[in-house]
């Protein structure tokens, strides 16, 4: 599996700056042609490192709630639950689990009524905490990071000596062709179970 290069690296920090910039003014400015651009960034989205393209909306600026940053402590076992629950809220924008099942998200809130958040999720809080948002930003950077999947077998970082392989239109990655036959050879065995 090849890694990122610099030429990647510069085209996920125009693209940072700005996701709707054309092929060719990115191309122009790294120094490809167009299609190889393209090609690029296909790569990239097929790697599972470009998720989507979205908006960075400026909800200060629309009546529709309250801003507040909510940090929920999760009951233990419930981490990942609640965080697919909560996900589906309209109302939650960015959301974070930390690895003791504590979830931090920005809300929008009607009323200043944060319980809307919680409802049907049962007893999966333990407690919560909700505070006022004065202002918010989005700044996700790059920097010299390196491509570093971990392997869906076993859990290692995946190198570029790493394989990758589509099973029903998902990308997995594994960091060697072992893990990569254990994985096919169970996930053959509970498709034809199924």
């Amino acid at each position: 599996m090849r890694g990122l290069d610099d030429t990647d690296r510069d085209i996920l920090r125009l693209l940072l700056e700005d996701g709707r910039r054309s092929y060719s003014d990115i191309a122009e400015t790294v120094g490809l042609s167009a299609p190889a651009v393209s090609d690029r960034i296909d790569r990239l989205r097929e790697l599972g490192l470009i998720r989507r393209f979205t908006v960075d909306l400026d909800r200060g600026l629309l009546r529709d709630g309250t801003p507040v940053l909510v940090t929920v402590r999760a009951r233990p076992g419930t981490g990942k639950r609640l965080e697919t629950q909560l996900r589906e809220q309209p109302a939650v924008e960015h959301l974070f689990r930390t690895a003791d099942e504590t979830l931090v998200c920005t809300a929008t809130v009607t009323d200043g009524d944060s319980a809307e958040l919680f409802e049907g999720v049962g007893d999966a809080v333990r407690s919560y905490d909700v505070q006022l948002l004065a202002e918010t930003s989005w700044t996700p950077q790059l920097d010299h990071a390196e491509l570093a999947p971990d392997c869906v077998e076993c859990g290692n970082t995946v190198d570029t000596e790493g394989e990758r392989e589509t099973f029903d239109g998902t990308v997995y990655h594994f960091c060697c062709s072992s893990c990569l036959e254990s994985f096919r050879a169970q996930y053959d065995r509970l498709s034809d179970a199924a």
